[in-house]
């Protein structure tokens, strides 16, 4: 769970990012007050595992709402539950509260399937955790492929849109 370790490699990459510091926030809620310190687009991240315990890290924008019975019909896989804590550090090496796009450095075997929202790749500066909750790293969506790429993983990039609650 060391930053560094996603530092170092956004560093190879060549890839421009600007890192802040901040109290430990473990929710969305809580996050609230870093906009005012940190722009960009803010997001949030559900650590997901369907029936057949394969493991999906959905990555989308903090306010964006996901049913997720349409998102497994949309991916096509079994019902949703949530991973449990073991299975996160076991899987991605980060803990709740500090789940980010940046843990599939520890998940060399590419185990986790990632989703990412469309919306948040189009935005201008997007802000993760680097593996740790009291921090939080700001780039380009184009740099976050290119750091997920480095990783092995190939994300589905799917239109949150189609996976919103019913009104």
């Amino acid at each position: 769970m060391c930053p560094q370790k996603v530092f170092e490699r956004l560093d190879e990459l060549n890839i421009e990012y600007q890192n802040f510091e901040h109290e430990a926030v473990f929710s969305v809620g809580e996050a609230e007050h870093t906009k005012e310190m940190i722009s960009g687009s803010h997001t949030r991240n559900l650590f997901l595992k369907d029936k057949k315990k394969r493991m999906f890290l959905v990555t989308a924008l903090d306010d964006t709402p996901i049913d997720l019975k349409k998102l497994s019909s949309v991916l096509g896989v079994g019902r949703f539950s949530f991973g449990s804590p073991e299975r996160l550090d076991e899987m991605l090496g980060v803990r709740p509260g500090s789940v980010t796009p940046f843990a599939v450095i520890n998940d060399p075997e590419q185990k986790v399937q990632m989703v990412l929202d469309k919306g948040m790749m189009e935005a201008d500066w997007v802000n993760y955790h680097p593996l740790i909750n009291t921090m939080s790293t700001k780039l380009r969506p184009a740099d976050l492929s290119r750091f997920i790429d480095s990783c092995g993983h190939s994300p589905i990039i799917l239109d949150m849109k189609q996976v919103a609650p019913d009104e």
